[in-house]
């Protein structure tokens, strides 16, 4: 297979196969491969192509990617692979969603990023977002940052098959 070809999805896919497809094609492309900027470069663009596939409000997603554990400070951390407009370049633990999520070691689903206390507006079309924390051995390592120009454009389905997401990364990369 063309590896290219594992960013094509049907565009009457639902929600849930998408993301099984996103899964199932990470795997296939992280194997023999361990390098995490290989490995989430390819994951953005796969979560990319995945809700450009999808209805309103999935298809409204205007940013997907990473924020990585910064080496040079601690508990904060530095952009990562990612798909849309430029983004802020680092971000304190404790600090707007990607901070909240960092520092709880929980996911944040946001359905208005206008009603969380602290957002930090990288793009002002952002109106809600999902943010979930990759842990290994109990330490935040990275998070999955996603933002929709939609309110309430992420739901339980996005939390679920993220977590997956963001276990499957913990497992498959050299941190």
């Amino acid at each position: 297979m063309v590896h290219a070809d594992a960013s094509n999805f049907a565009s009457n896919v639902t929600k849930e196969d998408a993301y099984k497809q996103v899964l199932e094609q990470a795997e296939a492309l992280f194997e023999g491969q361990r390098n995490w900027v290989c490995n989430l470069a390819n994951t953005a663009s796969l979560l990319w192509h995945a809700y450009k596939s999808l209805p309103v409000p999935s298809s409204e997603v205007n940013w997907s990617g990473f924020y990585v554990l910064d080496p040079s400070t601690p508990n904060q951390l530095i952009l990562g692979p990612f798909n849309g407009k430029v983004a802020c370049q680092t971000i304190k633990f404790g600090k707007g969603v990607c901070g909240a999520a960092a520092e709880k070691m929980e996911t944040q689903l946001v359905p208005d990023v206008d009603a969380f206390p602290g957002h930090i507006a990288c793009d002002g079309d952002s109106k809600s977002e999902i943010v979930v924390p990759i842990l290994v051995n109990g330490r935040v390592v990275a998070i999955v940052d996603i933002d929709c120009a939609e309110i309430e454009g992420f739901d339980e389905v996005d939390k679920r098959a993220l977590e997956d997401l963001a276990s499957l990364l913990a497992r498959a990369c050299d941190w």
